[in-house]
């Protein structure tokens, strides 16, 4: 079985590899760097400057824990040196990885010419015609870039360019609270820029609920940030000096760079869906059945070309399930419990069903829930702010969890577990949970659940 893939990022590399394993003779085009927008100017690089945002505010905060030191600054450039040599790093073993498992590695942009036959145009120059029995297209997404903000890489800038920033701006406009636009925002303010961030929907985080959003706006408004939510742009303008934004309430706002943050968008441009009868949807995105085949026989697409969360870890077990079934294998997308990630400070992981989408779909439900601050572990780091939130159904069943707090995002994988495997709040919380951790808070809000949590302090009026 031949197999060409056109992207090495986390849905095509880890395609690649899955399909080799099985033993096919895998062969994948990519015109950048392997690893795709995570690996190079996304996932990877991005917390990589949290984490170093994460020692300056430490260090800076070193002294309540009774640690001084009087020389705590920061360099972006040598920020950014660290991250450029851990995303190097990174790619070099994506490449050692195809080596090992026999995965052919064509660099240049590839074109379907029909179901079987791949043209690609190599970046050393020239041609080559890959003809194999399946095909998968992992290409990915860009940033979104409306005219109205007069995107030109310097002034107006998109995550890509605010990775390779050496020097922080004086002040920044951040367009868009969601993932993207509050972890930068954060890191920047935390380098020493001057942020405001414009949100259209009426909170940060528009796809959480709203007691997770408040308490980000709170952390935010601690650090100066400037938060203005429900609001639209109107008109930008771009100077040498600058860029000036008028806010539809008539407002003005003048800052050294604007950084859009508002999404990203398929990227399918020169595959030629067109000619060969693939069909998209409304949004541009592929249209794929439930083994992720597209309406061509042999052709099958994977992570942000289709209508499933704009998540590497989506990508990546998309990109499995694509290969064990361009091999014969019978599986299905296991799209249940996505895990959602936010790397701010405090970390906001969510998974399943939100409050407002458990009432949208006419579902009785119950929480339980447990403030960070009631517990030994997170006093001891400090990390008090947030809280674990358990929402289930009428028969107990887990149907989704958000966490906003200290290493929110690893203590995720438990309740993402929970929501994938239907199991209750009481199975869960019969667990014997380690002390001191921060899971335990996990475990006092599923017995908050049933209202058995011990050490929750009660409500006074």
């Amino acid at each position: 079985m031949k197999i060409t893939i056109i992207g090495a990022g986390p849905g095509g590399y880890e395609a690649a590899i899955m399909a080799a394993k099985l033993g096919a003779e895998v062969t994948v085009v990519e015109k950048n760097k392997v690893g795709g927008t995570c690996l190079n100017v996304g996932c990877i690089p991005t917390k990589a400057l949290l984490a170093s945002a994460d020692i300056l505010t430490t260090s800076l905060e070193a002294e309540k824990f009774g640690v001084f030191n009087e020389h705590t600054s920061a360099d972006l450039k040598q920020i950014n040196e660290r991250k450029d040599k851990l995303v190097s790093g990174l790619v070099k073993g994506i490449e050692f990885l195809f080596e090992s498992n026999g995965v052919n590695l064509v660099r240049g942009t590839g074109h379907l010419i029909n179901p079987k036959t791949v043209s690609v145009e190599l970046s050393d120059g020239g041609l080559e015609t890959l003809v194999s029995d399946k095909i998968l297209l992992a290409t990915g997404s860009v940033p979104i870039c409306p005219e109205l903000f007069h995107y030109d890489g310097v002034r107006v800038i998109t995550s890509t360019e605010a990775l390779a920033l050496n020097k922080p701006p004086k002040s920044m406009i951040v367009v868009g609270g969601g993932v993207i636009g509050c972890e930068l925002g954060q890191f920047f303010s935390r380098m020493g820029t001057q942020i405001t961030l414009v949100e259209m929907a009426p909170q940060l985080l528009p796809f959480e609920d709203d007691d997770v959003a408040k308490q980000l706006l709170r952390q935010f408004k601690r650090e100066k940030i400037k938060v203005m939510t429900g609001s639209s742009i109107s008109d930008v303008s771009v100077t040498d000096s600058g860029v000036e934004v008028t806010l539809e309430n008539g407002k003005s706002i003048a800052t050294e760079m604007m950084l859009l943050a508002i999404g990203r968008s398929s990227y399918a441009s020169g595959l030629n869906l067109e000619k060969l009868g693939i069909k998209v949807d409304t949004k541009g995105q592929l249209v794929v059945d439930d083994h992720l085949e597209t309406s061509v026989p042999g052709i099958y697409a994977v992570g942000d070309l289709i209508n499933t969360p704009y998540l590497a870890h989506v990508a990546s077990k998309e990109g499995i399930i694509a290969a064990e079934n361009m091999l014969g294998h019978n599986k299905s997308g296991a799209h249940k419990a996505i895990p959602r990630c936010v790397y701010t400070d405090p970390q906001v992981a969510a998974v399943g069903l939100t409050e407002k989408e458990a009432e949208q779909k006419g579902i009785i439900y119950k929480t339980g829930s447990f403030d960070f601050r009631s517990l030994g572990k997170a006093q001891i780091i400090g990390k008090i702010q947030g809280q674990v939130k358990i929402i289930v159904n009428q028969e107990d069943i887990i149907i989704g969890a958000s966490i906003i707090g200290p290493e929110a995002t690893d203590l995720l994988a438990e309740l993402t577990m929970a929501v994938h495997l239907g199991l209750t709040a009481e199975a869960l919380g019969d667990v014997i949970h380690p002390h001191p951790t921060l899971s335990e808070a996990i475990m006092e809000a599923l017995h908050d659940v049933h209202e058995k949590s011990i050490n929750k302090a009660p409500l006074r009026f």
